[in-house]
């Protein structure tokens, strides 16, 4: 086991629950720890000594220690932690900053954009500012059995990092994967070609998966196009749009709009586009 982790902020053991079923299988498979955070608001008017002294904390060490014991049961390396802060994201941030995080798993209710926030304003946050690859998971459905993943390709380096944890996925539930992009009804044969041509670059990110599809498919409307191909499949993995890389933007509109209307569970997934791990590691290791 390396030193590398999966954070898993949780609130209550419904929320533990779905982002555990997608945690364990990426965990297992990437040879990470989780580490489960409850963090507990503090008001204003309380320093963080106070409220250490003063507030229950009772149900965030319950929904720790409920997440814990599920992980360890299915034999992943797991450690807990209840966390005073001021707010949820910057204390996840924190954690991230302090701790070996290699990915932060969140969870979503896929609730409608407001004009000033993009999938909620301590999701949108933690988008902005992480120092480590993000995965977003919209929990607003019932989870299940997983027997086949969509990824949805456009280029670049999210979308590699979706194909990424769609295979860690695969093979921890035994499913397929299909990966899919969309080209104009009208469009040639070239297009057609170059669409399959991306899809065939993309394929080696899965990994070992048992069975594997690549589809163009047609369309006038893309996200339309990916949501009626959602119906086929459990789960839906998608990658940050390349504008995603802009704080102001965070994910893209396509992958917000999948996002909130795809069939079964949804993960977008967003890659850390700093120094990477490996190596920021290995600097550190040397002063």
């Amino acid at each position: 086991m390396s030193g590398d982790r999966l954070l898993v902020p949780v609130a209550n053991p419904e929320t533990a629950d779905r982002l555990l079923d997608t945690a364990i299988d990426v965990a297992r498979d990437r040879d990470l720890e989780i580490l489960v955070l409850h963090v507990v608001g503090v008001p204003m008017q309380l320093s963080l000594e106070q409220a250490r002294r003063s507030m229950d904390v009772e149900e965030g060490e319950s929904v720790v220690e409920y997440a814990v014991d599920r992980t360890r049961q299915r034999d992943v390396s797991v450690t807990g932690r209840v966390r005073f802060g001021r707010d949820v994201a910057g204390s996840v941030l924190s954690v991230a900053e302090q701790e070996d995080v290699e990915t932060i798993l969140l969870g979503w209710r896929g609730r409608p954009r407001r004009r000033d926030v993009i999938l909620g304003s301590y999701i949108d946050e933690v988008l902005a500012n992480a120092p480590c690859d993000v995965l977003v998971k919209r929990i607003d459905r019932e989870g299940g059995d997983v027997s086949s993943v969509l990824v949805p390709v456009a280029g670049g380096p999210h979308t590699e990092y979706a194909a990424e944890i769609a295979g860690s996925l695969a093979r921890g539930q035994g499913a397929s994967v299909e990966l899919v992009t969309v080209v104009s009804p009208d469009a040639d044969e070239e297009a057609v070609a170059d669409g399959r041509s991306l899809l065939t670059r993309t394929s080696p990110a899965l990994g070992a998966v048992e069975s594997v599809g690549e589809t163009v498919l047609r369309g006038d409307d893309v996200v339309e196009t990916i949501v009626d191909r959602s119906r086929d499949h459990d789960v839906t993995i998608i990658g940050a749009a390349e504008n995603g890389l802009l704080r102001r933007v965070l994910v893209g509109s396509v992958p917000q709009a999948v996002g909130r209307e795809a069939d079964g569970a949804v993960v977008m997934a967003k890659r850390h586009q700093g120094l990477p791990k490996a190596l920021w590691r290995r600097l550190r290791d040397r002063l």
